[in-house]
This record gives C-alpha cells, sequence and structure tokens, in this order.
C-alpha cells in the first residue's frame, strides 16, 4: 500500500451510527503520514474515537514505518505488543495506488463498490501523542496489477471480533478482502 487514502463527510456519519458512538472527521482527499487520522479503539468494552499521526519512527530506522505486514505483525518485536493490546480500525472512504500507464504515473482509486466506508486495520502506540501504522496484506487479484500490497480491510460485521479476539483467532481477518467489494478508478 502506498501511503494515501481519503476520507469523506460520509465516514463520519457511517461509523456514528454502526459504532453507536459520537465520530468526526475532518474531510481529507489526500491523507498522508504524518498527518492526524482519526480512528476507532475499543476501552473498557466501548468504542471510541482516537485521533492519532500516521507512521511511527523507532530508534533503529531511518525512515517513517507506516505500514506492519499482516503476516509478521504479531511476532516482529516493533510491532507485537500493540497488536495483542492497541487494535484499531480506519474508517476511510478509499485508498490511492498509483501505476504507470503509457509513460504516466496513474492515481488510481480503490473504494467500496457500493461507496460505503471501508476500515483499515491498524495498530497505535499510546503516547501523549498516539501513532498509527495501519496493516497490509497480499493483495486479491484486482488489486494485485496496482500493487504488491493492499490494506487489509476489516468488514463492519467482524468488527467486534476484531478488538475482543486473540491474536491467534485474528488471522483469518487478515486475508484479502473479496476482490467484488472493492472498485477502482
Amino acid at each position: 500500500m502506498c501511503g494515501r487514502f481519503c476520507v469523506s463527510d460520509k465516514v463520519a456519519e457511517t461509523v456514528s451510527k454502526l459504532f453507536n458512538i459520537y465520530f468526526s472527521v475532518k474531510p481529507n482527499s489526500d491523507l498522508r503520514p504524518t498527518e492526524v487520522v482519526s480512528t476507532i479503539i475499543a476501552s473498557n468494552g466501548n468504542f471510541q474515537q482516537l485521533d492519532v499521526s500516521w507512521g511511527i519512527q523507532p530508534q533503529w530506522s531511518k525512515k517513517l514505518l507506516i505500514n506492519a505486514q499482516s503476516e509478521t505483525v504479531a511476532i516482529k518485536p516493533t510491532f507485537k505488543n500493540a497488536f495483542q493490546y492497541h487494535r484499531c480500525l480506519v474508517p476511510c472512504s478509499g485508498w490511492y495506488e498509483w501505476r504507470t500507464e503509457n509513460g504516466k504515473k496513474q492515481k488510481n482509486l480503490f473504494s467500496h463498490k457500493d461507496s460505503d466506508s471501508l476500515f483499515m486495520g491498524g495498530i497505535y502506540f499510546p503516547s501523549e501523542q498516539p501513532q498509527l501504522v495501519t496493516l497490509t496484506t497480499k493483495p486479491n487479484n484486482k488489486c494485485s496489477d496496482y500493487h504488491k500490497r493492499m490494506p487489509v480491510i476489516i468488514l463492519p460485521e467482524d468488527k467486534d471480533y476484531w478488538f475482543n479476539s486473540s491474536v491467534e483467532q485474528l488471522m483469518p481477518l487478515l486475508s484479502p478482502i473479496d476482490e467484488k467489494l472493492i472498485s477502482v478508478q
């Protein structure tokens, strides 16, 4: 996943209804790493909004880390604790990937086929200014023409399972979303 996504006004309404919370989001058609992202966390059995900065920079890294691979997130020392205890969902309208066509880079929007909100799986790192890393997985057939990774998308019906399951139980949710649910523009 390249590291750009978008959030529309509709996301706030969808999240508020689905999670039975007040959720506000600043619309952004080109959200980038280091910017503030509105996420959903579960705390003491209740859902709530947590605004976080997208990306972490561990002491050992020379660059900002914005994604973690779902295949290793449960065992990599940098991500293991956050994956076990600090999962979040990142509501969005879609994400972008670039592909070279006729010698020019073309920006492509991946969104829900019915224009519904998508929920990217993520982990956050609590601090005075919490930080976020989104999770990626191998792409489905539709996305593989554009990039070798895609975001982990958690379906609305799996939201409680995402927050309340053990790390081992989560593995089926870390697979690519059905390509029939994704539209490419």
